[in-house]
């Protein structure tokens, strides 16, 4: 042998390096072998590296491409023509343009339960933002007090609200009551003698239902649809007596409160500037205040590049005065909310709801 210098290398394969057993004996390899093998090792870890790199930046673009050449469902948890489905319809095409060419959303309906189908559905929707969904307050987060959900308000995160929309009791305009006054006092005569609707068990129409009745002492016999379109039809056929809206869904009524119905009270603490003639429900001696809020929200693992995304693109659509002209039943309940504020303001609003939720568990027990 030469006097080149030598190294002692073993020399195993990967299953003796698992076991760490050798079955080749020591051998001598000359350090030029040594030099060249180290020299590939570091060209493929370098390799390894820059894909690694690659492969990390592409999801920034891959995410910034949101949404690429495939629809996203929007998921609403009421029957068509309500007011969520009407939200969700006249702005998502302009928050389609803000977005990209490929944008398209496409509205699914999913009634029942309150709204907690689509509220579960969007919960358990995969994390690519490809379906999301509006949630109803107060509807979204009372329902867990009151019941073991299918979803939980932890799996879900809100992206924006859209509007804040006060409850109005409607009559049809035939009816035989008045005001708000007429129809407490025919209750307080004989209970359960008028007809209340609602869109289902911990929406805004059947919280304020409970709220009056506590409020007034009275017991109204009460109906759930599911949706206001099928109320609306109802009290149009002389069905139901009380209907239980939301401004935004009055539009026809805005500034004369003359149409096929009427609205005999509006809760919230002042008079609306829509409805101007139309007292408060604390005017006629019922002290209660009731609003809706309707905004979109996700599956809890969606990126936070596509949640500021949409966010933002929902925001510049409710300033775009295209929208507003084209959606004069939302215009005056436009309350346009950061998703992470809005969460804030549902831990408080859901603590404040905790004692009527015991409420009527208690009562449903009875």
């Amino acid at each position: 042998m030469t006097a080149a210098r030598v190294r002692l290398r073993y020399n195993t394969t990967a299953a003796d390096a698992a076991s760490s057993q050798l079955d080749e004996p020591i051998r001598l390899v000359d350090e030029r072998d040594c030099k060249q093998q180290e020299e590939t090792e570091f060209m493929q870890r370098t390799i390894l590296a820059f894909v690694a790199a690659f492969g990390v930046a592409a999801c920034g673009p891959a995410w910034a491409a949101w949404p690429e050449d495939k629809p996203v469902e929007v998921i609403i948890g009421f029957a068509p023509g309500g007011a969520t489905d009407v939200m969700a319809r006249k702005l998502l095409p302009f928050v389609e343009k803000r977005l990209n060419a490929s944008a398209k959303f496409v509205v699914v309906n999913k009634p029942g339960a309150g709204g907690e189908i689509a509220f579960t559905a969007i919960a358990r929707a995969a994390p690519d933002a490809y379906s999301m969904g509006v949630v109803n307050v107060p509807g979204y987060n009372f329902l867990p007090l009151t019941r073991k959900t299918q979803y939980s308000m932890d799996e879900i995160r809100l992206v924006a609200r859209v509007v804040d929309d006060p409850g109005v009791i409607v009559v049809r305009t035939e009816s035989k009551f008045s005001t708000l006054a007429d129809v407490l006092a025919a209750l307080r005569s004989k209970p359960g003698s008028v007809t209340f609707g609602h869109n289902g068990a911990g929406t805004n129409g059947h919280l304020a239902i409970r709220m009056l009745a506590a409020a007034a002492k009275v017991e109204p016999n009460e109906i759930s649809y599911r949706g206001t379109a099928m109320q609306r039809t109802d009290l149009l056929g002389g069905h139901l007596e009380i209907g239980m809206f939301s401004l935004s869904e009055l539009a026809e009524l805005y500034g004369t409160n003359k149409g096929p119905i009427r609205a005999i009270a509006i809760l919230s603490k002042q008079r609306s500037s829509s409805l101007p003639d139309v007292p408060t429900a604390e005017e006629a001696g019922a002290p209660v205040t009731m609003t809706a809020e309707r905004g979109f929200a996700v599956a809890k693992g969606v990126p936070d590049e596509i949640v500021k995304k949409l966010q933002a693109a929902i925001a510049d659509s409710l300033r775009d005065p295209e929208y507003v002209k084209s959606s004069p039943g939302d215009a005056p309940v436009l309350a346009f909310m950061p998703g992470d504020e809005w969460q804030k303001r549902l831990d408080a609003a859901t603590l404040a709801l905790r004692p009527l939720a015991d409420e009527l568990k208690a009562s449903e027990q009875k």
